[in-house]
Order: C-alpha cells, then structure tokens, then sequence
C-alpha cells in the first residue's frame, strides 16, 4: 500500500484542506508509539547538518513512518536530502492513499538569517524553560544557503545576542573591516567622500556561508530542516486564521498532469526575504499596510560577482561604496567592493558544505577535489533602485560598464568570476514597515522590510526581527499571551531606533543625486536622524516607469569575455536549474498585455530589468514580435513580479529545489 506522510502546523478543521505529503518508500507498515523518534539514516561526511529528518512526539495518529532507505538517493554535504532524490522513488499516486499527520507548534517558512534565528531562539527558550515545542523550517531552495545572496558587510549586533559564542564555534566570520571608503563615480575619475558607513567593528562575509552554518545550530538545538520544500499558498481556517501553508505540486507536468513527484506542505511564520510571495498575500488579505498607514514598499535590483583575483592585489577587509556612474543622476543606485577572505578558509571539499549540484558545478569550472583552490576573493556588485524612470535602462548592462571604470578594472584584470547571482532588496525602510502579525502567524526579515538604507545593512534587523517573533511565539504557546507581543517588542527594540533614525535618507534621492546626498548629510552628521519631519516616498516602483518616446534607447557596449560578459555565460555561473517539464512559474495575468502595452508603450521593459533573459521579445512566424518567457533561467530575484509598469506579470513558486545554486554569495 503506497502510504504518505502529511505535516501540518497544529490545527483541526481547515478550509482548504490541503497538506504536504511526503512520500514513504517502506512498503511494510509498523507503528510506533508516541514520544518514540523516528530518523532517516544515511551516510555523510557532516554529521552536525541534516544528520536526521526525524519526528518526534508530533505524529497526530499516533503512528510514525517506516524509516526510509536513502542510500540510493542524491545528497548533499551536509547531509540534507534533495527532494528529488525521495520523491523519485514513487511510482504512482493515488488521492485515496492512507495519510498520518505530523503537527508541528512552529513552522516557518525560510531558511534564511530571519527564519533560523527565529528557529533558534525559540528552540533556546525550550530550554531554558524546559518545555517541549516543535519546530520545522521548510526551505525552497535545494539546500540551505543555495537562495541567499548579500553583499555582504555583517554587523554582528544580533548574533552577539542569539550565540555569543559565535566566535569560538567556527562560524565563518573571519575578516574583520580594515578599510572603508566612498567614491563618487564619473566616467573616468573617482572622488573620495567622507564615508558614512561607520564599519569598525563589522565583517566581510558570505552569507550563504554564514546561514549554512546557522543551520548546523537550528539543527544541534532539535530544529528540523526540510530543503526542497516551496511555500505556495495560505491555508485558512472556517475562522479565517492563518493556519499554515500549502507546497507547490512537486510533479505537475506542464499540461496539468500529475508527474510522480506530488507535494504538499503547511507552515505558520513567513520568513521569505524580499517580496515574499505569501507575505506579499498576507498584507492584502489582512491589510497589514493599512492598519498602521504604512507606506507602500520601495524596491532596488542588486547584480553580483564573486571573483578569484590576484593574490598580490588583495586587501583582506577592504570595503568600497560608491555613487554615481555608470547611473545618470535621476537614478538612485551605487555599486560595492569587498575584499573577501582566503578561499582557503571556505569550506570547498567536495562532499562538505556544498550540494551534489554545487559541487558538480565547481568541478566543471576546475575547482573541486584534488583541483587547485582559488586564493583569494572579491565580491562586486551594483545596486539599482527599481523606481528608475527609464525604460531603456537595463541594470545587468549597467553593471557590466561599471567594471570597465579605471579605478576598478585594474583590480578585476587577470581574474576569474567564480559566481553570478541577483536579487531585490528593500529601499522602503520605516514609513514602509506593515504591521507584522496576522492571525496565526508572523512576518519576519526582510519579507517585512527591516533594511536599514544609509547602512546598506539588513541581515542584523532581519535576524532580531526573527529572534523577537520566537519569542513572542514561545509566550503564546508556553503562557498563552498573543503574537502582538512581537509587534510590541519591535518597536521598543534597536531595530526600530535604527530605522527611524534612518527613515529619511532614501526618499531624499527622490529629488536625484546631488540633492539627495546633501540632505542625506544633513540627516547624518547634523540632524543624526532626529530631524522632526518624515519624507514620503515618491511613486510605486512600477509607476515611476516612464513611456519610452520620452527617452532615447541607450546603447550598450558588447562585453569583451574578460571583464565583461553576456547573460547566458553569467547565468551559467549562478548554478540556475528548474525541472523543465512543470507548469510556468512566472504568469501573466493577461496574455495580451505584453503586445499590446508593454512592447509599444514602454519598449518591452522586461527584456532589460530582467538580470537573466528571462523575457524575450521574438518574431513569430508573421514576423510580430511576442513575448517569450524562458522561466527555466529565473534567479528567483522578483523585479519581474516588481517592476512590470502595468503589474501583469505575477511571481510564483517553481518546484521546491530549482532556482540558483548559491555557494559563496
């Protein structure tokens, strides 16, 4: 009998009775009684990370599944099983099949800086009060890590809180800030401005390390870590409270037939990053926005490099900001450059830290095992704020220029690009904050904003934000006080205190360039954010996209393979894979739009804004231009779902597992 397993946050009577369902290969049935555990077994060379998929005491049946065989199945190094690898084995579904429930106290979806501290700090009130709570995190990604990209130059602020001993326990934090500089950028020179940065004290890191690291903690405290799993939609009671979320179906082919991989999955806390596509349904649902008048969100598009450089040129700690070209002066943006550590000192044999996948890429492009080790690393990027007014503009392109400035390209000669990646941040800061607590559940991190701008800096916030709704959590279900607790506690916390602080200085850049840096150093150095008005922002990121006959097209120049590249030779480096035969994840809500507004209005905007030629506009067979979308090289980086002037194009979920394969990003 094909037997399946369902998990649920703890819930009885559901209006869409949906759940996830996670395959048993063991034909042969036994119970087990409850408090006994319950693991999957497998070999690994990390016994820390995923050393167990196991249940304990939370089987509402009061059965526990047949331990499942997984020596045939693909891994990682971690330990961390990849979806496909399990559900593979299923030759059949059936929707009559026997299901046992598994309930969890906590579920979360992200396993991100946001979701594994919340993780982790409520698994650190379960001892220290002794009580016995749940939690799961299910991750879309194929491991932990392989979605996260940041700069990324870490405050330890909140982690010095949740492990102090952070140091001691080989977290990968190794290169503390030795310099901090800020350039405004013409074409062919660069100006030294006083930075305002104030980096004594913080580190230069990767931050997909840094959270793959976190996940060994999640999981020494109990924490159980599902990869592979993405949140799609909002599971409600008859009440209309929030009580958990449904997986995309894993194993629906394009035609709308069930393949032999079908899943479904529930969840409580929202931990998605930017734009998170439940998170963004919450607000609505709730009117999250509306009930503390909250501002719309404001959105930048950031593009990314890893590099291998010269030893002899490297600079551990080195930190560069700057503004100006290859922008014009209407856009709000800049790039960084930060001096990484040894990539000795990251963790690269095949076999630990990195996916199957990872480590196949790796090898591919002659780093692996036995293979020479890269010595020494950079990460360059560029930040475009996606309220950018003309449509002709296009970000990878403008990123590509910024490499060819004299003052930066000397640096990046003789180099190798080891990874490529993008993402959307969060520009809208404190007048953009929602209220974060809706009826069974919380937003965290960045799908709640927490970014504070003038820092270029959101992993701390998002990670206190986190902390503070694990505790809220814990009080809720050990002493029965409500979730607006962690409203409460934001507000009293130094998140807050550094987002007001804050909250002026990107609406300043509404006026451009040169008025918004002198009322930015108003704000810092004579105001110090005490000023007693609040700009507003300007229009929605969307709106702010002007027609094209009110710009000229702007021409590129082609990338030389050194410095410079075209997008199919970067998207290979983001270690991009979607199972091909699955229904599209990026939907149009109407099919027309793109021929009919899009293309003749605005020049087909989302062939540029696009940093993985996911749109592109080619001739049918009469010769007219259609809009063709090749989700299969989505980054997962949402300005699509953003920046469309007209809102038409939505972002979902893909099968859990596809996406980047981030490593050192």
């Amino acid at each position: 009998m094909q037997r399946f397993l369902s998990i649920s946050s703890k819930s009885t009577s559901l209006k869409n009775q949906k759940q996830l369902h996670l395959p048993l290969v063991s034909s042969v049935s036994s119970a087990t009684p409850k408090g006994q555990s319950c693991s999957h077994y497998f070999n690994q060379k990390s016994p820390s990370l995923g050393s167990r998929l196991g249940f304990d005491r939370v089987f509402s049946s009061g059965y526990f599944p047949n331990r499942v065989n997984l020596r045939e199945h693909e891994r990682n190094g971690n330990g961390f099983l990849r979806s496909k690898g399990l559900v593979g084995e299923i030759r059949n579904y059936s929707s009559e099949t026997d299901r046992e429930s598994i309930d969890y106290d906590v579920v979360i979806v992200g396993a991100g800086p946001a979701g594994l501290s919340a993780a982790i700090r409520f698994k650190q009130l379960c001892q220290e009060k002794n009580a016995d709570f749940s939690v799961c995190v299910v991750e879309k990604g194929a491991e932990v890590g392989a979605h996260i990209l940041s700069g990324n130059v870490f405050e330890p602020r909140a982690l010095n809180e949740l492990l102090p001993q952070w140091k001691d326990e080989e977290a990968p934090i190794n290169v503390p800030v030795s310099s901090d500089k800020f350039w405004l950028l013409t074409k062919d020179r660069a100006i030294s401005l006083p930075s305002p940065f104030d980096n004594k004290g913080n580190y230069v890191i990767s931050l997909s390390q840094l959270v793959r690291w976190m996940g060994v903690k999640a999981e020494e405290l109990g924490v159980e870590i599902y990869p592979g799993f993405a949140a799609s939609e909002i599971l409600y009671d008859e009440d209309n409270n929030v009580v958990g979320i449904g997986t995309n179906d894993m194993g629906v082919a394009k035609d709308g037939s069930r393949k032999e991989n079908f899943q479904r999955g529930r969840i409580t806390l929202l931990a998605e990053g930017c734009r998170g596509s439940l998170s963004q349904k919450i607000m609505k649902e709730y009117k999250l926005r509306e009930k503390v008048q909250a501002q719309h969100q404001t959105y930048a598009l950031g593009i990314k490099e890893v590099w291998e450089i010269d030893e002899k040129k490297h600079k551990p700690g080195a930190v560069l900001h700057t503004l100006g070209w290859p922008l014009d002066s209407k856009t709000y943006g800049g790039s960084f450059l930060y001096h990484m550590k040894d990539r000795q000192h990251c963790v690269m044999r095949l076999g630990v830290g990195f996916s199957h996948r990872t480590a196949l890429f790796l090898m591919n492009n002659g780093y692996g095992s036995g293979l020479r080790i890269p010595e020494v690393m950079i990460s360059i990027g560029l930040v475009v704020a996606l309220n950018y007014h003309n449509p002709f503009l296009n970000p990878y392109e403008e990123f590509q220029k910024l490499k060819h400035h004299p003052s930066i390209k000397p640096l990046l000669e003789g180099g190798t690009v080891l990874q490529y990646g993008a993402r959307t941040l969060n520009e809208g800061g404190f007048q953009s904050v929602p209220y974060p607590v809706f009826p069974g559940g919380a937003i965290i991190g960045c799908s709640a904003g927490f970014l504070n701008v003038p820092k270029i800096k959101g992993t701390h916030t998002a990670m206190k934000s986190g902390m503070l709704a694990a505790e809220a959590t814990f009080g809720v279900l050990h002493e029965g006080s409500n979730m607006e607790a962690y409203w409460d506690a934001l507000r009293s916390s130094w998140v807050w205190e550094e987002l007001h602080r804050a909250r002026n200085y990107r609406p300043a850049f509404e006026y451009g360039l040169f008025p918004g840096l002198a009322l930015s150093a108003l704000e810092h150095y004579v105001l110090k954010g005490k000023s007693p008005f609040t700009f507003k922002h300007g229009k929605p990121d969307h709106e702010a996209t002007n027609v094209a006959k009110l710009h000229s097209s702007i021409q590129y120049p082609k990338p030389d393979g050194v410095l410079s590249f075209d997008v199919p030779t970067s998207l290979h480096r983001s270690n991009t894979n979607h199972n091909h035969d699955q229904p599209a994840h990026l939907r149009l809500r109407d099919p027309n739009i793109p021929e009919t507004v899009n293309l003749p209005e605005y020049a087909g905007p989302e062939s540029r804004y696009c940093p993985a030629r996911v749109y592109e506009y080619v001739p049918n067979e009469k010769n007219q231009l259609k809009l063709q979308i090749n989700a299969q090289n989505c980054l997962h980086c949402k300005a699509c779902d953003i920046k469309d002037p007209k809102q038409n194009i939505e972002w979902t979920v893909p099968e859990g597992g596809g996406g980047p394969g981030y490593s050192v990003m």
